[in-house]
């Protein structure tokens, strides 16, 4: 099989494991991640392997997909983001920091406002609300229909007034 064609396979193989992830079946996408990988390594398939393997809690795991993603396309945002989530989910806020700062200038990146999001919760956590305000507004900007990030938005603008 050329390149073309197995790049092809593993791209209808992401796709697929997208599907089943998003309706539930994360074994079967886990399956389909790494047979796309195997095919044809790509940086959303290694990203995308590592958010389902999250959701197992296998965060080690999950990072090094990430990083993974990143050796083969720097330029994706999306591997930066979730490493920076794992770090905040393992409280390692200051570490996640540097990631998400990294995602919020990717070249490749949506939903672009993510980084911005994810930011504005550690600031929150840290008490840094200026902080805070700033980043959960860049996030409304870019995405000012997210029901997510106006909440936050509003929660931390109710804290400073």
């Amino acid at each position: 099989m050329d390149d073309s064609k197995r790049r092809g396979v593993a791209v209808d193989l992401w796709r697929q494991a997208y599907q089943c992830q998003q309706g539930g079946d994360l074994d079967q996408a886990i399956l389909l991640y790494r047979r796309s990988i195997d095919t044809w390594p790509t940086a959303e398939a290694h990203t995308f392997l590592g958010w389902a393997l999250s959701f197992r809690g296998h965060l080690a795991e999950a990072t090094a997909e990430c990083l993974r993603a990143i050796d083969i396309d720097p330029e994706f945002g999306n591997p930066y983001n979730d490493i920076g989530v794992y770090l905040l989910e393992q409280g390692k806020l200051d570490e996640a920091i540097s990631w998400l700062e990294r995602a919020k200038t990717a070249r490749r990146y949506e939903p672009r406002h993510f980084p911005f999001l994810n930011l504005g919760r550690i600031y929150v956590q840290q008490g840094r609300w200026w902080d805070a305000l700033r980043e959960l507004r860049e996030a409304q900007r870019l995405a000012p229909h997210d029901p997510q990030a106006r909440k936050a938005l509003h929660a931390v603008m109710a804290r400073l007034n």
